[in-house]
């Protein structure tokens, strides 16, 4: 795996822009398979949407990206101004767009072109007006100063690899008493050294993936308060084995399934987060 970070960024740029345009199947290490419709609804159910939230998206939308679902998490209210970092096709973005209604603002901001392109047309589709998408870096977030109320993130910032910038961001851009939600992928313990130097792996959620402890004390470090964890999963091994991207990462390192279990087992938690920008 590349260790410059502009080399890491390309690498993730290039495999969402093959999701986005549909030359290819695999995506994160969650249940998904994004060029299958069924299977992204089967992940979507698995990780926590209901079927009417799956329903009420544009087609497309739902790419089976997600490790969780955080604007079911962060009660949203009317009115307020949400930034999703990393929006991929727009789903959180159309979901929290329903919550926030007419006089609320969602603001998605995505470092591929060709996954802006592909949310840009979801809203077309969808009609939604209070619905808008960025390019941009979640360490370099196009996006005012104290000017967003909720910050919303799904399985995007174990991709960064500068993970304390990006909560800096997240915080910089929120009004003060401001919450961010996200739904991410952290470690317990470290992985094997072949998985670790794995440019699937990374693109895929795992090698790039923080461990807890840290990626708890990186959020209160960019000076959010009340860090609290709302939901703490293991990913399940059955499940990571025949995940398109699972598959993919063994057939890359040559491992045995079962080797590829006992790597990920009691390694890998998918976990849901909440914070506060003090007053």
């Amino acid at each position: 795996m590349p260790k410059d970070q502009d080399e890491i960024r390309k690498s993730v740029r290039e495999g969402y822009a093959k999701i986005a345009t549909g030359h290819s199947s695999c995506c994160a290490p969650s249940i998904s398979c994004c060029g299958n419709t069924n299977y992204a609804q089967e992940a979507g159910l698995a990780i926590g949407y209901s079927e009417e939230e799956l329903k009420s998206v544009p087609e497309g939308a739902n790419l089976g990206l997600g490790c969780g679902n955080p604007v079911a998490l962060v009660s949203l209210k009317l009115g307020e101004i949400v930034v999703d970092l990393g929006s991929g096709a727009g789903f959180d973005c159309f979901l929290a767009a329903n919550e926030v209604g007419h006089s609320g603002h969602i603001i998605g901001v995505d470092m591929t072109p060709e996954m802006i392109d592909k949310a840009r047309g979801n809203a077309r589709k969808g009609n939604y007006r209070n619905v808008e998408f960025r390019l941009g870096e979640i360490e370099h977030l196009p996006v005012a100063d104290n000017s967003a109320d909720v910050v919303l993130s799904n399985c995007v910032i174990n991709l960064s690899p500068d993970k304390l910038q990006v909560f800096k961001e997240a915080f910089r851009v929120l009004k003060p008493g401001g919450r961010m939600m996200v739904s991410d992928i952290v470690l317990l313990k470290d992985l094997p050294e072949k998985i670790k130097n794995s440019v699937s792996a990374y693109v895929g959620c795992l090698s790039g993936a923080m461990m807890k402890i840290a990626y708890l004390a990186a959020i209160a470090e960019a000076g959010f308060e009340d860090v609290r964890i709302a939901s703490d999963t293991s990913i399940g091994v059955e499940l990571m084995q025949i995940d398109p991207t699972g598959q993919a990462i063994q057939k890359e390192l040559n491992m045995r399934p079962e080797e590829f279990a006992q790597a990920i087992n009691h390694t890998v938690r998918s976990i849901k987060v909440n914070a506060i920008k003090p007053l």
